[in-house]
């Protein structure tokens, strides 16, 4: 099969578990199918199942992208077998059976939009629940590119550890988002492993002038997220500075259980709980400081967002991605994952000094241009040259 040119045009598809579920997997893959266009490759975004109730990130109609969507409705689910009980339970085995079925079912669209694809072609397979389906699928004259946006830690302790090893061993490269996770994986004896960081959301003309007396965080509101942890660590800040709030962009099943702990601790009149925000540049240009309080990241689009605003960030270390964007004591701070304290005194310390926010906050908006778009795509088309079939 006759290869592209660098310069030529291809087909590349982008394969999630949902093509417009809320959360950072969604954000990359319609900003990297966005980014690719406009270099001339022909886009496809494709997702397994529907984004469930709540959790629908709104595309807009200007895609300039083909999107796809393969069930009309989430498949059914299934139990892991376990015993003789488990195999002879007929309700279960029609489960089974009925599952198995629509996903060949599936595999099958999937194969011929692939072989559809001109010569060159790339499938990027962004989460391993998705590669279940792809593995059934005819990708032979594709290059495949599966991801984990996870940290390595994260995905070890979870069930997507061994489908991991399983899905992605056998494609062409399986990509983390740092040298640090890929090392990890490499060691799990996987030979085809590389990394790849998150491009850069976006780059305001305008940053923050860090005057306002307001503490940001942006995320859902959810366990993973730690907003527990900032909420404790918020409650040891706020009565050194009475002044200052903290807002809370996002939503989420925890809102509830958040806001009466915020009630127990004393804090109510010093969060703001904004919700969902379509004016991310806007709600950072209104802070001068930005926290993540996450129990687990892989890299965080979050701290990035805020850094090209101008906005020195404090975190959690608790992942490679972390302190990869971040420089801890350069252009924000790093305290050790869970402790509420440190991230208490990181905050004090930022809240306490304009001059320190102004020096951490320039230096944020010039270290994170490392990872600008072009930088990236660039990184993202050599790997394309790379591992041509």
């Amino acid at each position: 099969m006759s290869k592209p040119n660098a310069a030529e045009p291809r087909d590349i598809f982008f394969v999630s578990n949902s093509l417009n579920e809320m959360g950072g997997i969604t954000s990359w893959s319609h900003q990297m199918a966005r980014l690719f266009s406009e270099r001339g490759h022909r886009v496809h975004v494709i997702g397994v199942v529907p984004a469930p109730a709540g959790r629908v990130h709104e595309l807009g109609d200007d895609l300039p992208y083909r999107t796809t969507t393969l069930y009309a409705a989430h498949p059914p689910s299934v139990r892991p077998v376990r015993g003789l009980k488990d195999k002879l339970n007929l309700v279960e085995q029609r489960r089974r059976a009925a599952r198995e079925a629509g996903m060949h079912e599936q595999a099958a669209k999937l194969s011929a939009l692939f072989r559809a694809a001109g010569p060159g072609g790339v499938l990027i397979v962004t989460q391993v629940w998705a590669m279940e389906w792809v593995a059934l699928a005819d990708t032979a004259d594709l290059t495949v590119i599966g991801m984990s946006h996870e940290s390595f830690a994260t995905c070890r302790k979870s069930s997507r550890f061994q489908r991991v090893k399983r899905f992605y061993k056998n494609t062409d490269r399986m990509l983390t988002l740092t040298r640090e996770d890929a090392d990890h994986w490499i060691r799990q004896r996987m030979d085809n492993v590389g990394f790849m960081p998150n491009p850069l959301p976006f780059f305001p003309e305008v940053p923050s002038d860090r005057s306002k007396k307001r503490v940001v965080s942006i995320g859902r509101l959810h366990e993973e997220k730690g907003v527990d942890l900032l909420l404790e660590a918020w409650a040891q800040t706020a009565p050194r500075h009475p002044d200052w709030t903290l807002r809370l962009y996002g939503s989420g099943e925890e809102e509830a259980a958040l806001r009466k702990q915020a009630a127990e601790l004393g804090i109510t009149g010093s969060v703001e709980w904004m919700g969902r925000t379509g004016d991310v540049p806007g709600a950072l240009r209104e802070g001068s400081v930005f926290v993540l309080s996450s129990r687990g990241e892989g890299f965080p689009l979050a701290p990035m967002e805020a850094m090209a605003s101008g906005l020195p960030c404090v975190a959690f270390d608790v992942a490679p991605g972390v302190h990869e964007i971040i420089t801890d004591g350069e252009d924000g701070f790093l305290a050790p994952p869970g402790n509420i304290a440190e991230l208490a005194r990181h905050l004090d310390t930022l809240m306490s000094d304009k001059d320190l926010r102004d020096t951490m906050g320039q230096a944020a908006r010039e270290n994170i241009q490392r990872f600008s778009t072009d930088e990236i795509v660039g990184r993202w088309e050599g790997l394309f040259a790379l591992v041509d079939r």
